[in-house]
């Protein structure tokens, strides 16, 4: 059956159905958040996963295709991320830029960032630099949409055009807004790591499984972003799958705690592991000892401020800061308490390469914790010098 030109115009060559149109919609963005999370995050980004060279290309072009990002454009942002997170550097700051700015203007965040070429340079190594790279992707990036376009309105016709504009909104609303915005100011944390960083849900479906964003600032090199038991993470799936066909080489995953049972101090063992999951352990302390001690006093403190208890105050404004030392101040248990974790992270966070220096000061740590006369300080520090790191297991 032959078409009419208004009937091409209206629905392309397809003459898809909402239904059709709805699928193509579907499998089309999430494509490209695949391309995202599992190429130039995991992979690129943080080198926990390797792709068939096939695959990897793929990813390439479909990145090119529908979002015009430059590889190694986007692997240096999101490391200089890491490297600066919560600071006045990092690129897309909640703390500093603003939340509505982060959401809603996650592209031009993106546009100012990518024109620090020294940058660019500077976190940007390892990524690909070949011909098609020099000649096509990086050159002419914004040509992969038009192309994206063109389909589209081929295939079918002014809705393709619609179709498209969702498509272009996709990355900047799911990833650059709600991951970078809401990841950093709304949610549940596993760790409290040094920065804001949460899960927006136990389940990452819909963003490839970086709604998990906690768990991936605790453990950046993990290609795995579900750690706990409940969690579920969409992208760790299609690795594994991958990984089965032999398409993708898992290279590293979070460490497992293991807690050796009465080990008189701390050893080797119980460095590397603290070194390895070093926000763990400071977790830990917080449930085990912080929170405890809370609720032993039956002391009512504002979750703001309790929060505070768990990293040292470091978001809270100048005000509630003062508060929370003027309240510490009054009970001298929990301000001891206070005193053991600040210490306990600036042993943690040493970034000394003298291991027996900083295994002597987990010595004195754990001697002075005994001594104090509190129980649960008392209790954890046992428990901590049985750290080890568990034997790897297939995932």
């Amino acid at each position: 059956m032959s078409l009419s030109l208004i009937d091409l115009i209206a629905g392309g060559l397809m003459q898809a159905s909402w239904g059709e149109l709805l699928i193509y919609l579907l499998v089309v963005t999430q494509l490209t958040i695949f391309s995202v999370t599992l190429y130039l995050h995991r992979s690129m980004a943080h080198r926990a996963v390797d792709f068939h060279p096939v695959l990897a290309h793929f990813f390439r072009f479909w990145s090119w295709l529908t979002t015009s990002m430059i590889t190694r454009e986007w692997t240096a942002i999101h490391r200089k991320h890491h490297a600066k997170c919560e600071t006045e550097e990092d690129p897309h700051s909640p703390q500093f830029k603003g939340i509505d700015t982060v959401m809603w203007r996650g592209v031009e965040l993106y546009r100012d960032a990518r024109a620090q070429r020294e940058d660019i340079e500077k976190y940007g190594k390892g990524c690909p630099d070949d011909w098609i790279e020099r000649h096509l992707y990086t050159p002419h990036a914004t040509m992969g949409p038009v192309l994206m376009l063109a389909i589209n309105a081929t295939l079918f016709g002014l809705w393709g055009v619609a179709l498209w504009a969702v498509q272009m909104l996709w990355i900047p609303f799911w990833a650059a807004g709600v991951v970078n915005g809401l990841g950093h100011w709304w949610g549940y944390r596993n760790f409290e790591t040094t920065d804001t960083a949460t899960n927006l849900t136990p389940w990452g479906f819909w963003i490839g499984g970086e709604e998990l964003h906690n768990n991936h600032h605790a453990f950046p090199s993990s290609a795995k972003f579900a750690l706990r038991k409940w969690e579920f993470d969409i992208g760790w799936s299609a690795i594994k799958l991958l990984e089965k066909v032999r398409l993708a080489k898992v290279l590293r995953v979070a460490p497992t705690l293991d807690v050796r049972p009465n080990i008189a101090m701390p050893d080797g063992e119980t460095l590397k592991a603290l070194l390895a999951i070093r926000f763990q352990a400071m977790t830990d302390y917080y449930r085990n000892v912080t929170l405890p001690a809370l609720r032993e006093a039956k002391l009512k403190l504002p979750r703001n401020l309790r929060q505070g208890l768990a990293d040292d105050g470091r978001w809270l404004d100048e005000d509630k800061r003062a508060k929370l030392q003027a309240w510490l101040a009054e009970r001298p248990k929990m301000a001891t308490l206070a005193e053991f974790r600040q210490r306990l992270a600036q042993v943690l966070d040493d970034r000394s390469h003298d291991a027996q220096a900083t295994l002597q000061k987990l010595h004195a740590w754990c001697t002075e914790a005994e001594a104090s006369g509190i129980h649960a300080l008392q209790q954890f520090s046992a428990r901590l010098k049985g750290y080890a790191i568990a034997p790897a297991r297939a995932a």
